[in-house]
């Protein structure tokens, strides 16, 4: 199944954790096969990376955060007119698919 959300969009976080919900977010990464994105901000992980040389570089020693992929089913697209959380259809033309905002209509890529 196509997935109607896009790297770059602003996203809401609809269910999930407690300390992510209702915050919003840019989505950096989409992982379409997986079904999951990855929201700027949001689900943050910690890696405890060793002191590791390859090809004459150091990476340093420490803990890492990073953002971990989410589910699609737990974020909800954000219309950039409205400016509230929204379903999305699509309304084919013959310049392609434009996505469309089902609250206020608003056509966006």
């Amino acid at each position: 199944m196509k997935v109607k959300i896009r790297k770059g969009d602003t996203v809401e976080i609809i269910s999930g954790r407690l300390e992510d919900k209702g915050k919003r977010g840019e989505v950096i990464k989409v992982l379409p096969d997986e079904r999951r994105v990855v929201v700027q901000g949001v689900n943050i992980r910690k890696k405890h990376q060793r002191q590791v040389q390859t090809q004459g570089r150091t990476l340093n020693p420490g803990i890492i955060e990073f953002e971990g992929p989410i589910s699609i089913s737990n974020v909800m697209l954000v219309c950039p007119q409205c400016g509230e959380p929204t379903r999305v259809g699509v309304i084919r033309k013959e310049e392609g698919a434009l996505r469309v905002c089902k609250k206020c209509q608003a056509q966006f890529n």
